[in-house]
């Protein structure tokens, strides 16, 4: 994994969901599916633009921090599958780094059987690996470690206070 850190404002998160949604036709989802918890403020901010109230969560686990993750991705909570059947679920989340997540939360979409896009911040192509795989959405491409301006270590904690 890259050492090299990118670090963003809310200027640039708010500039990448701004063209996300050029992308996205609301009246093709019936719900978002947020990627907890990289994924709620995305989520919220396209939710909020886009009309779409129907929001559901799936609490996902993988990075616990810089260099350091999980083998697999552990779900802490998951929508039913009576909330997924049919539907057309737009999944938001944050990055998509080795894409284990990712496709962990599209299979599961999948086998509920729900209709998945995914949809994200940032592609990591260096890092995949899922050749062949990617998100059918995303902002932009990098291979940095990226700290988004909601992460506690920005800063903001310390000036909240």
């Amino acid at each position: 994994m890259s050492a090299e850190k990118m670090y963003l404002t809310w200027e640039d998160v708010t500039g990448m969901v701004a063209g996300l949604l050029k992308k996205i036709k609301p009246d093709d989802y019936d719900a978002i599916l947020a990627v907890s918890r990289g994924g709620m403020i995305p989520a919220c901010l396209i939710s909020e633009a886009a009309n779409l109230r129907n929001i559901l969560v799936a609490a996902v686990m993988f990075y616990t921090d810089v260099q350091e993750t999980l083998t697999d991705p552990v779900f802490l909570q998951f929508p039913e599958d009576v909330l997924l059947y049919g539907k057309r679920i737009l999944i938001v989340d944050d990055v998509w780094d080795s894409g284990k997540t990712a496709v962990a939360v599209r299979e599961r979409v999948l086998r509920a059987g729900g209709r998945p896009t995914l949809c994200l911040l940032h592609f990591k192509p260096g890092h995949n690996m899922f050749p062949g795989q990617k998100p059918d959405l995303y902002a932009r491409e990098t291979n940095a470690w990226i700290v988004y301006p909601w992460d506690p270590k920005q800063g903001w904690t310390e000036t909240s206070r």
